[in-house]
């Protein structure tokens, strides 16, 4: 999961692109990169760690020209070194820079392809520059630089490129394309504002990047759509090839998205609020003479769908744990010892909200359990009486291969368990799921009841379909105990 946005102005935009993406930096805390156009040719800077520790004033100054991309990045394919840091760029034809949100899940056969039919070379692991190098190769074949071309080109990339993508890319000589992938999977926003020199236009994953820049969001870009917006700020917009089924991601709702933004016409906030309705009453239906005494959120993502559980049970809200700022998402990580290492730095708990009570935490989900049972113990050490664990999605069984961490089934919790061995795993005297039909309700609303989404990490069931030993593949690749030998 990577944050991704691109602004086509009419001024200087490196600025903007950078505050674009300290507001999407939770989707991302391992490297950021800008790149922008100017005068016939792209600076591009990027490097490791947070966005505002990569980019200072030198690095602004470089960043010259209204047009540019930029990106955060959290490692799934691919290692966690330097060089995978994205904007990446190739120099023919034209000078292509491209930010990518997601996974291909054919980027070995797509490698091998780009290599022996297209004559390209790839210099890392990911699968960004694999689907770079097939955007540039498909653009070259056209033979002419138009908005007719990139839609050839983009439409090309469909055919070949396999998986869950969104895209932000800056062609010299043209301007902005941004596309998504056929089915929706990741989530990709326009937004456009008025200023004295004219129309500007931005893309972004998010519409709370749009939000504090002072664009009006549009729309969501279709599922296979792409999007040229041109130096003067004309946009031009096809859905290409033959539409998917719109699946867009149900982790985003879950944990991913900020509760501010707007995706695919769902306002996350109140997304999360009608989890914690579906959750609240499943818990009345399970135990409509329970005991809980308060209902306590593991911040911050759960916080809505928490305060929604107590108001359905009858029971009070309160906060019970500090969360130290300084601490990253823990869940991104990049390896279970690390991840381990975050929860007592990342948490603190307030003794006097668990002395002696029966306490529901809530969460949004759990997916290696690891955070789960140190909160738990947390939890009891601080005096609570007995400690019941609800997730306001279902069991995380699957690996996610479109762009989430869970590469591995066997690191899941849920995975193999039923219900009341995972409570045992976990340590809670109660383990209460948010059933799948419920969660698809509650991210649709009422407004898009019948919506799908992609719950492939809860159901097994990938809307892509997936090669017989992708698993294994995907195991050797992105475990954890993968990742600690790349690094050792």
């Amino acid at each position: 999961m990577c944050g991704i946005i691109g602004i086509v102005g009419r001024s200087e935009v490196a600025g903007p692109l950078y505050d674009g993406l300290t507001v999407l930096q939770h989707r991302g805390q391992d490297a950021a990169g800008i790149a922008t156009a100017h005068e016939g040719r792209v600076q591009v800077f990027k490097g490791n760690g947070l966005v505002k520790d990569v980019f200072d004033e030198a690095a602004m100054k470089l960043l010259r020209g209204s047009i540019g991309i930029g990106h955060c990045r959290y490692p799934t394919a691919g290692s966690e070194g330097s060089d995978e840091a994205q904007p990446f760029y190739v120099n023919s034809p034209y000078g292509i820079a491209v930010a990518h949100n997601g996974n291909l899940i054919n980027t070995e056969a797509l490698r091998r392809e780009v290599f022996e039919q297209d004559r390209r070379n790839i210099n890392t692991e990911s699968d960004s520059e694999v689907l770079l190098n097939i955007f540039a190769h498909e653009l070259d074949d056209q033979r002419v630089l138009s908005a007719e071309a990139v839609m050839h080109a983009v439409e090309g990339v469909h055919r070949r490129c396999k998986g869950g993508y969104a895209v932000v890319a800056l062609v010299l000589g043209l301007g902005l394309v941004a596309f998504r992938d056929p089915n929706g999977i990741r989530p990709l926003v326009l937004g456009r504002r008025e200023t004295e020199r004219g129309v500007e236009h931005a893309v972004a994953s998010e519409s709370v990047a749009l939000d504090i820049l002072g664009f009006t969001r549009l729309r969501d870009v279709a599922p296979g759509e792409a999007l040229v917006i041109d130096v003067e700020g004309r946009v031009q917009s096809r859905v290409l090839g033959e539409p998917g089924a719109h699946r867009p991601c149900a982790f985003e709702y879950v944990y991913f998205a900020r509760p501010d933004s707007m995706m695919d016409e769902v306002n996350v906030h109140k997304a999360r609020m009608r989890m914690g309705v579906a959750l609240g009453e499943k818990i009345l239906r399970l135990r409509p003479d329970h005991d809980i005494d308060t209902v306590i959120p593991i911040p911050d993502s759960s916080r809505d769908a928490a305060l929604e559980v107590a108001n359905i049970i009858g029971v009070k809200y309160r906060e019970g744990f500090i969360k130290n700022r300084y601490v990253g998402r823990t869940f991104i990580m990049p390896g279970q010892g690390q991840r381990a290492k975050s929860v007592r730095r990342k948490l603190n708990p307030i003794p006097l909200e668990f002395k002696g009570r029966v306490v529901l935490l809530v969460d949004d989900s759990i997916v290696r359990g690891t955070t789960s049972q140190q909160i738990v113990q947390m939890a009891r050490e601080a005096g609570a009486r007995k400690v019941y664990l609800a997730s306001a999605a279902p069991p995380v069984r699957y690996p996610n291969i479109y762009g989430i961490d869970m590469p591995a089934a066997e690191e899941l919790v849920a995975h193999g368990r039923s219900e009341e061995e995972i409570q045992g795993v976990l340590g809670c005297d109660w383990l209460i799921y948010q059933d799948l039909s419920d969660l698809e309700g509650a991210i649709a609303g009422p407004k898009k009841q019948g919506m799908r989404f992609d719950t492939s990490c809860f159901s097994g069931e990938y809307v892509t379909g997936t090669d017989a030993d992708y698993f294994d593949r995907l195991k050797q690749a992105r475990s954890d105990q993968a990742k600690q030998l790349r690094r050792a």
